[in-house]
């Protein structure tokens, strides 16, 4: 019998987090990771390549990174609506390409619920989490400037990154015209020096690529050789987890089913705590296969919510305008990331709306446009072309709507009956839509960044409104929430499943609601918090 003391499942951020937190106390811990293995530095080809150096020359989006995502054709899956799952089977998951961006959640966050009755009401307030944002920040590195919002709480931050002198010059405007509003650099996972061994960004902004210089945060960069550093760590790569394993007898959980991804070999591993951080879709997909006579709909399922309240937050409408001054300046910076503008809808008394509940914040760059972007015609030739081709554009700012979805039991996930993969595994059906509080929320954020250019003095504005399918922004969340009742939620407080107190979950599945914030730094502040609670509850024996 193969036993540990603990069993993660997923490599990604929470995966590698609970590697690292179990290991560093002590634990035997298994990480298994359904993808190949990828050793930070050895296995990032393409991260020293030049445009040049690839067929396509870049041309080709995906050329530089491809080898980081997974194939739909080889992973199918069925989208009852529209809807783009994007994965990374690999060790490390999406840390190597996520985009980096932190931001906490705030009580208008965790309290959102239970004021507006959406959803149901998060177990945990702002204060339970405080110090495990501190915590997470302070070991991976976040560069940002504090701005002294409640909506937006601040951190323990590196030096930020500049704002550029477009980008400088809209935030002094609408910090001038608005007392509600605040355009500030983004906060991101980019060391701006050297950080706990890592780092600092080289800023090459080649990220997607896997960074030989650990200048972002990463597990395969960070916690997962932190993990293996104790000595506690066994990492399988290329294990597929079919099924949590339920004993009737002993009417607990005791390990996971595993299949080789590769021989497609059946093995059984043991534990004593499992945390399960395959990421939202797939954590839900793994707990509806792991049923039993205790759990005939899936594990952990009584209430009938695993599957159900997918989120994602909607991207992709906003307005570009552009600036008629700084013409002596043309130099707007390679940085890893653009300006943020914090939430300002729904905030208090004074920024009420009627038409929608919750909010958004805008994401955003300011940059001069370039002979890469200009549109040569058949009149411009010789000394035109070549003017036109060394003549800096106008400078020009960007805003896109980061907008929160609401939980709706409409939208989840569910296995199909019938059809499986090439490793006997059920296809998942995903079915999500955004909904009438989402629509009028995109209408005010594309109306608002078009006031908010137009108070700047931006000139030829204009909007954009590409209504890409849920799943775009690739923060999916969701489908086994945390909650205060085992009646309506999977997980209480710690994370900690209800009717299975030795499994917990700490990737996107466990959120109660999505928020409008990028959401990666909360699981990391979650899965920390967790496994510290299930490290004293195995002293205490109580697992």
């Amino acid at each position: 019998m193969q036993k540990y003391d603990a069993i993660v499942v997923g490599s990604g951020i929470s995966g590698g987090w609970a590697a690292k937190e179990l290991c560093e106390n002590g634990l035997t811990t298994l990480v298994l990771e359904r993808g190949p293995n990828v050793e930070h530095i050895k296995d990032y080809p393409t991260a020293f390549m030049n445009p040049w150096d690839f067929p396509h020359h870049l041309k080709n989006s995906d050329e530089a990174n491809k080898h980081f995502f997974v194939s739909d054709k080889d992973h199918p899956y069925i989208q009852d609506k529209p809807f783009e799952w994007t994965r990374g089977y690999q060790v490390g998951g999406r840390s190597l390409t996520w985009g980096r961006q932190c931001y906490r959640l705030s009580d208008l966050d965790f309290e959102a619920n239970a004021k507006d009755g959406h959803g149901v009401d998060w177990p945990i307030r702002y204060k339970d989490i405080e110090p495990w944002y501190d915590y997470v920040e302070n070991y991976i590195g976040v560069s940002g400037q504090s701005e002294g919002l409640h909506q937006l709480p601040d951190g323990k931050f590196l030096p930020p990154l500049e704002l550029n002198c477009v980008e400088n010059d809209f935030s002094q405007k609408i910090k001038n015209h608005y007392n509600d509003r605040v355009v500030t650099i983004a906060r991101v996972a980019n060391l701006t020096r050297g950080w706990n061994g890592r780092g600092p960004c080289q800023m090459r902004n080649l990220c997607d690529r896997g960074c030989p210089f650990g200048g972002y945060f990463s597990s395969n960069a960070s916690t997962l050789p932190a993990a293996a550093i104790t000595g506690n760590l066994t990492l399988l790569p290329n294990s597929i987890v079919t099924e949590i394993i339920y004993d009737e007898i002993k009417s607990k959980v005791t390990g996971v089913r595993v299949m080789d991804a590769l021989t497609k070999k059946v093995t059984e591993y043991y534990s004593k705590i499992i945390f399960i951080n395959a990421s939202t879709i797939a954590t839900a997909g793994i707990l509806l296969k792991s049923v039993s006579k205790r759990f005939p709909n899936g594990l952990g399922n009584s209430s009938g919510q695993v599957g159900k309240n997918l989120m994602d937050h909607f991207i992709f409408s906003g307005a570009t305008g552009e600036h008629e001054g700084l013409k002596d300046n043309y130099y707007y910076g390679r940085r890893p990331a653009g300006i943020y503008v914090p939430r300002f809808r729904n905030i208090n008394a004074q920024t009420l709306r009627k038409d929608y509940v919750r909010g958004f914040g805008f994401q955003g760059i300011g940059e001069r446009l370039g002979w890469g972007d200009v549109n040569s015609t058949e009149e411009d030739f010789g000394i035109l072309l070549k003017q036109k081709l060394t003549t800096p554009g106008p400078w020009q700012i960007t805003l896109g709507t980061y907008g929160e979805t609401l939980p709706n039991e409409k939208n989840g996930i569910s296995l199909d009956k019938t059809k499986v993969d090439q490793w006997s595994q059920p296809i998942i059906h995903i079915s999500m839509e955004y909904g009438d509080n989402e629509n009028a929320m995109r209408k005010d954020g594309i109306q608002s960044a078009i006031e908010m250019m137009e108070t700047s003095g931006l000139k030829n504005i204009n909007k954009f409104d590409f209504r890409n399918p849920p799943g775009s922004a690739v923060h999916e969340m969701g489908t086994v929430r945390m909650g205060r009742d085992p009646k309506t939620s999977v997980l209480n407080e710690y994370n900690q499943m209800h009717e299975a107190k030795n499994v917990f979950i700490t990737d996107g599945s466990c959120m109660t609601s999505s928020g409008c914030q990028n959401p990666s730094l909360t699981y990391m502040a979650l899965t920390a918090r967790a496994c510290s609670y299930a490290i004293s509850e195995l002293k205490k024996m109580n697992l």
